[in-house]
Formats: structure tokens, C-alpha cells, sequence
């Protein structure tokens, strides 16, 4: 490590601001085509770990589903520091391991999917529309939890994924591309995050 980055982990450990718990890192199909993009995958969840995340979430957005099969395939065998579910477009088991990576798997259409299920159980007389609560439709996602720090290398806009989830996150956008992500660039996202208030939509 680099004097700069020594440096920027004493400014983060510092810091009296709490870590982010939960990170989601949104990246794209074409990001893992550039070389060494999965090395750079397994060090970003290395530093998440090292920086006091207790749980990473990892998008790719998928221009080509075809593309989703092999891309699932070989992020099964990323040599990661916790256990990993790995979650494809068509997928609909919930995710439940300290790492979670969805492959072009919507934020509209997990969304869209956790309502016919509650519309499907309103149907049966399983449910009482008026009772519904936020609760009852994260159960239906296949990815559950709110990230606290949704971090976007490349360009300042979002993908669509986690819609409902994120609405609270604080979100870092870094022109940095995910070829070109460093460990500066990871610890100058949770300094930003521990220097924020956080309001949850008040």
C-alpha cells in the first residue's frame, strides 16, 4: 500500500463517523471484458471487509443476456473473503451469504415479481390488500437488505437495480473506471460516506 492510500486508511479509521455496514457496488457486463477486472473484483471485497462492511452486494448490469449463463459461471469461482451467492436474470431464490452478486437481474422486474407474489396471495384470500407493509415485500425480493453506501464507477448515474432497497443509501459516484479502481478510490468512498448525515428520506 502506497503512501497516499496509508495515509487515506488513517484518515478513515480516524474518523468518529460510523462505517457503512452494507456496500453495493454497481458495475457493468463490459467492466469485467477489460483484463484483470476479476482480480480487481476479489480486492474491492477484500477492502470492504478490512473497512468494517458486514455485507457486499455486487451488481453487473447485462447488456447481452445471453452473456448472463458464463458470467454467473465464473463469478461462482471469484476467490472471495466470505461466502458468495451468485444471482442470474431469471433467478428467484433470496440471497443469503455475506456477499451477494445479481447478473442483470432488474431492480423493475424483482420489483414487478414481489408484486404478482402478493397478488397471487391476495387472489388465493391468503392476504388482506390493506395489511401490506414494506415488510411484506422485501420478503418477496430476492435481494433483501438496504445497503447503506451504493458506490458507481464509471459515470454518475444508476443502473437499474435495487430500486426499492436503495432509496435510503447514500450514493458515491466516481469517474474512475472499475479497470482503474484502486484501493484509494474505495477508501476515499467510505470517508465521504463517514463524513455524510444521514437522513432516510426526512
Amino acid at each position: 500500500m502506497g503512501l497516499y492510500d496509508r495515509y487515506l486508511a488513517a484518515r478513515v479509521r480516524r474518523h468518529d463517523g460510523t462505517p457503512p455496514s452494507h456496500v453495493a457496488i454497481v458495475i457493468t457486463e463490459r467492466d469485467l471484458l477489460e483484463r484483470g477486472a476479476y482480480e480487481t473484483l476479489e480486492d474491492v471485497l477484500g477492502w470492504a471487509f478490512e473497512y468494517d462492511a458486514d455485507r457486499v452486494t455486487v451488481y453487473v448490469s447485462v447488456l447481452d443476456p445471453a452473456a448472463a449463463p458464463t458470467l454467473v459461471s465464473e463469478l461462482e469461482e471469484v476467490d472471495a473473503p466470505r461466502p458468495v451467492d451468485v444471482r442470474g436474470p431469471d433467478d428467484t431464490r433470496r440471497v443469503d451469504a455475506p456477499i451477494s452478486i445479481g447478473i442483470g437481474l432488474g431492480g423493475k422486474r424483482e420489483f414487478a415479481r414481489a408484486v404478482r407474489g402478493l397478488a397471487r396471495e391476495v387472489e388465493r384470500g391468503e392476504r388482506d390488500p390493506d395489511g401490506i407493509r414494506d415488510e411484506d415485500i422485501e420478503a418477496q425480493l430476492v435481494f433483501p437488505d438496504e445497503p447503506d453506501l451504493l458506490i458507481k464507477t464509471g459515470a454518475e448515474r444508476l443502473s437499474d437495480f435495487m430500486i426499492w432497497q436503495s432509496v435510503y443509501a447514500e450514493l458515491y459516484f466516481t469517474d474512475v473506471n472499475w479497470r482503474d479502481f484502486r484501493k484509494r478510490d474505495y477508501l476515499r468512498a467510505v470517508l465521504d460516506y463517514k463524513k455524510r448525515s444521514r437522513r432516510f428520506g426526512r
